[in-house]
């Protein structure tokens, strides 16, 4: 069901720091800052050869990023996010298996124009599965 990994999303205590570390450190080629207030968040994609990181920054008082960040305070993975061909379709077959859609588990539009739906962790070894539709 699942298809390419499509990003590793990294939670950042200051996202101007860590967008300057990837770009003169690592020599990766980084993308503009670009708010997404339905999912509390700014972010800032730096492109792989393979896949991209996603940086993430807390956007607005009530960002699911900023509960994070308060638990740990130097930042951190936050999610892995995998392609699907057809999200509702394997969104039904999650549930009937017995996982946890967060939210409505209607799917939101993400930070690449796309649908996307995140997975409970509990239901996923401790790991924040977002899946993004293809």
């Amino acid at each position: 069901m699942i298809g390419r990994l499509n990003h590793v999303a990294i939670a950042v205590p200051d996202l101007t720091a860590a967008a300057e570390q990837y770009r003169s450190t690592l020599g990766a080629k980084v993308g503009a800052p670009q708010d997404e207030p339905d999912h509390g968040v700014t972010v800032v994609f730096i492109e792989l050869p393979n896949t991209k990181i996603e940086l993430l920054y807390p956007l607005g008082e009530n960002s699911p990023i900023q509960g994070f960040l308060d638990k740990n305070p130097s930042g951190g993975i936050h999610h892995v996010c995998y392609e699907v061909e057809d999200i509702l379709a394997a969104r039904d077959h999650l549930k009937a298996s017995g996982a946890r859609v967060l939210g409505t588990g209607d799917p939101k539009i993400g930070a690449h124009g796309k649908p996307v739906l995140f997975l409970h962790p509990k239901d996923f070894n401790g790991c924040l599965i977002e899946l993004e539709q293809v």
